[in-house]
């Protein structure tokens, strides 16, 4: 029989890359493995529906407390890894990006880009810190490298996790911090009671380490 394992994760890389880190570890001449680009919903959605062992999202001290209460309802729960601040992510040529730090209301007049929820998705179901803040300038995409794109061909911003992997790597992006005390919390999500697989086990501790070490680039 195949191994098999598959993970559910918003929009970061530092999932992807822990993902490829855990399966070429483990090896083998037959597998099934798979990762998925989710929302929010579509993340609880395949960990409720087991079409992935776990999920992997963000919550802050504000969206937590209906993100949990919205896990628990279906069975699910989150496991804190690590906490981050978020920064601005915005072009390297963008007139704000030497600024030590910038407040939210200092970037009114950029185009704004984020990833869409889906139609009459909750304000907590948001990726990205302040997603609920009302802007003029809002653009909605899907994926990632298309985010990343457009910020830089719109010379607009978008807000991340402060984790600096797949947002400055290989990209023509940098962060900013931003003026706040609010805190992203990255974790994970399985259902209540499992047991974690060998290789969940292993996706897991990498993943806790990945944030570590990505983190202290900051």
């Amino acid at each position: 029989m195949p191994k098999t394992f598959s993970i559910s994760g918003q929009h970061y890389l530092f999932d992807v890359q822990t993902f490829a880190q855990v399966v070429l570890a483990a090896g083998g001449e037959d597998y099934h493995y798979a990762l998925y680009d989710r929302t929010t919903q579509g993340v609880i959605d395949d960990v409720v529906g087991r079409v992935s062992d776990l999920g992997v999202i963000c919550q802050t001290k504000d969206t937590a407390p209906l993100l949990n209460e919205e896990l628990a309802r279906v069975g699910l729960e989150f496991h804190e890894l690590k906490r981050s601040a978020p920064r601005i992510a915005l072009p390297k040529s963008h007139p704000m990006v030497n600024l030590p730090s910038i407040r939210l209301e200092e970037m009114e007049g950029y185009p704004y880009v984020y990833f869409d929820q889906g139609e009459d998705a909750p304000d907590h179901f948001y990726e990205e810190a302040f997603g609920a803040v009302p802007r003029d300038k809002a653009i909605a995409c899907t994926d990632r490298a298309s985010l990343s794109e457009l910020v830089v061909a719109l010379n607009g911003y978008t807000v991340t996790s402060g984790i600096l992997v797949g947002v400055t790597d290989g990209t023509l992006l940098t962060t900013v911090p931003i003026d706040t005390d609010l805190e992203l919390i990255l974790g994970y999500v399985a259902r209540i009671g499992s047991e974690l697989s060998e290789l969940e086990q292993k996706f897991v501790a990498k993943l806790s380490a990945n944030l570590e070490k990505y983190a202290s680039r900051m």
